[in-house]
């Protein structure tokens, strides 16, 4: 039988992984930058967390979640978002008990049964921060900032950041109803989906994609001119503080997000290098999901990001990745030189310097060409002649160069 990866999963191969690697210790150096830790969450959890985290009338849990029975008969969800996870561990583990502010960051696998398309699979990966037991608008900024400052490292300039409030428990009620009211004047010409969406969450009819949608609520009021004292001048200090950073932003009304969770400060990174589907990056404030999930009320805010469509640009731009090659390929001229040849190739490997030798006992012709295909930076080649000298000729591949050079001084050299 022939068998192939699942519809909707991609193989991550040696040739690529470089520069995943490459992005991904570049992701967490600007998380410790900003003192984020890392924090490790099982793949699968309990379906009810993700349902009642997510929300039952979202599309991720109502069509696209990976939901089983295991063998207890308890029914099991691979995670289709990170935030729910962090959020279930930081009540479990009482993290907010050690300190006020717990603030975390993950890199790793998300799974969702969605039509697979350019920079979207059904297991795909995602990095992203949660910052725990603040409320205050200098948290919201810090998120954003530390979001646009992993594009900024990895060379990415062509984004765009839009912002918008979607207020409270307070305000938002009286502005869904408002907009419910409008929606049902033209719900007869609205797409199916918007059309479900009025009576279950109106806010998502002016996230629609669809065209004819967009055309008919271009006139519909939006939650900014509806926002109470307190949400509107937490808004106010996220522009003002975005401003002060240097970090340019525009306003958009319709970005309401897709989660139930989000409270105040919702946001969007997009790309014009990504095509119709250009979210880089998305996130916002939840002050109501710590307590909607069993624990105490705690202010949240955070952001989750795409690794496939970052890589997408990335590779768009060229860029590459320093490679992970061996820096010395240790060649045999004849087998006398063999034993010799794998015995100092570990010796280098555990003094820190990354070597190679054959192991498919070729000559040393097809030796030599390997060196070059790895791209090593050195060879040497040993025979029955060079260890009775005690010496080898140490050629630098790099710079077409070579000395000849004592054995017992290899290491040294090499350094």
């Amino acid at each position: 039988m022939n068998y192939r990866a699942i519809k909707g999963t991609k193989d991550i191969l040696p040739s690529e992984s470089s520069r995943w690697q490459f992005v991904e210790q570049t992701i967490r150096d600007v998380f410790h930058r900003f003192n984020y830790k890392e924090i490790r969450t099982p793949i699968f959890e309990t379906t009810a967390l993700f349902a009642r985290s997510i929300g039952e009338l979202t599309d991720i849990v109502g069509k696209e979640m990976y939901t089983f029975q295991d063998r207890s008969g308890d029914s099991v969800t691979l995670r289709p978002e990170e935030t729910a996870s962090v959020m279930r561990s930081y009540i479990q583990n009482n993290l907010g008990e050690a300190q006020p502010l717990v603030k975390v960051y993950y890199i790793g696998p998300m799974f969702r049964q969605e039509r697979p398309q350019a920079g979207r699979l059904r297991q795909f990966h995602q990095f992203g921060a949660e910052a725990t037991g603040s409320p205050t608008a200098e948290t919201d900024a810090e998120i954003i900032a530390l979001a646009i400052e992993i594009y900024r490292r990895l060379g990415i300039t062509d984004y765009s950041l839009k912002i918008n409030s979607v207020g409270d428990e307070e305000c938002r009620p009286r502005y869904k109803e408002i907009l419910r009211n409008e929606l049902l004047k033209i719900a007869e010409k609205l797409s199916p989906e918007s059309q479900r969406r009025i009576e279950q969450n109106p806010m998502r009819v002016l996230d629609s994609k669809d065209e004819r949608d967009l055309e008919l609520t271009a006139a519909m009021p939006l939650i900014v001119d509806y926002l109470n004292e307190e949400c509107a001048a937490h808004f106010e200090k996220v522009k003002s503080l975005l401003t002060a950073y240097g970090i340019p932003f525009t306003v958009d009304g319709r970005l309401v997000r897709g989660l139930d969770y989000y409270t105040k400060t919702a946001f969007e990174i997009t790309s014009t290098e990504l095509g119709s589907q250009d979210a880089l990056a998305g996130g916002g404030r939840y002050d109501l999901l710590v307590k909607e999930l069993g624990g105490r009320s705690t202010p949240s805010v955070g952001f989750a990001a795409g690794m496939e469509r970052l890589m997408m640009i990335l590779e768009k731009k060229q860029f590459q990745a320093p490679q992970q090659n061996p820096k010395i390929f240790l060649a045999c001229a004849d087998e006398s030189a063999r034993e010799w040849v794998l015995r100092t190739t570990m010796h280098l490997r555990s003094n820190g310097i990354s070597a190679e030798c054959d192991l498919l006992s070729r000559s040393l012709k097809a030796q030599m060409k390997e060196a070059d295909r790895q791209n090593a930076k050195y060879v040497i080649v040993v025979g029955s002649k060079e260890l009775a000298n005690g010496k080898v000729l140490l050629k630098d591949l790099s710079n077409h160069t070579h000395q000849e050079v004592q054995l017992d001084t290899l290491q040294e050299l090499i350094q």
